[in-house]
């Protein structure tokens, strides 16, 4: 005997979907042409939903690109939960941690150009989420529990601040790739052929592990 699902219950997942929907297709647009020349016409088209949905549940665009930053944000982090760094020596979760983000941001370039455009405004859609900024705060604490856990062994100098150092992990990977056009031509190297991105993150491991070990 089939079970009856509620009206309230299908309404419900039927919201949801097109929420999903709405910002898959809305990510894409902002990661194209940035907070300034994303267009709710086309983010409409992407999604194959009616223009009136999104701006029923986004009430104008500096709403839906302030969900689509949020999306981004949960999605990193969640994926950084699933490394399990708690359960690794302290180097050997900091050099995860490094090549984690780097493939991460190489595999998911739209979150970069979405964070661009985000400090093009200022960051005043972040300012505006408490999601957002929660997020965050989760892994700055398994990093300063880390660098703690490394400094008691003995493996680990201390006086490390998390915060700073997991801006100079992301700054690594972030630089190198949202300027390889320009740095390729400046240098005369392919920056992002198979040989290129190899040697860059060893690079940032053997930087970010000489900056924390012990001497």
């Amino acid at each position: 005997m089939s079970v009856q699902k509620s009206p309230s219950a299908t309404k419900t997942r039927d919201a949801e979907r097109s929420r999903a929907v709405i910002l898959k297709a809305a990510s894409e647009e902002f990661s194209l042409f940035g907070l300034g020349g994303a267009r709710i016409d086309r983010i409409a088209e992407r999604s194959g939903l009616n223009k009136r949905l999104i701006y029923y549940y986004f009430s104008d665009k500096d709403q839906l690109f302030q969900a689509v930053l949020e999306a981004a944000y949960r999605k990193i982090r969640e994926s950084e939960r699933d490394l399990n760094l708690e359960a690794l020596k302290p180097a050997a979760a900091i050099r995860k941690l490094v090549e984690f983000t780097w493939n991460y941001y190489l595999e998911n370039p739209d979150f970069l150009t979405i964070l661009n455009s985000a400090n093009l405004h200022k960051g005043r859609h972040i300012q505006e989420s408490n999601h957002a900024r929660a997020l965050n705060s989760p892994l700055i604490e398994l990093l300063g529990e880390i660098l703690e856990k490394g400094r008691i062994s003995g493996e680990f100098r201390g006086g490390i601040d998390a915060v700073q150092l997991y801006i100079s992990i992301a700054g690594l990977s972030y630089f190198y790739l949202s300027n390889n056009s320009t740095l390729s031509i400046i240098f005369g190297k392919g920056l992002m052929n198979p040989k290129a991105k190899s040697e860059r993150l060893s690079h940032m491991c053997e930087v970010i592990l000489g900056y924390v070990l012990r001497n």
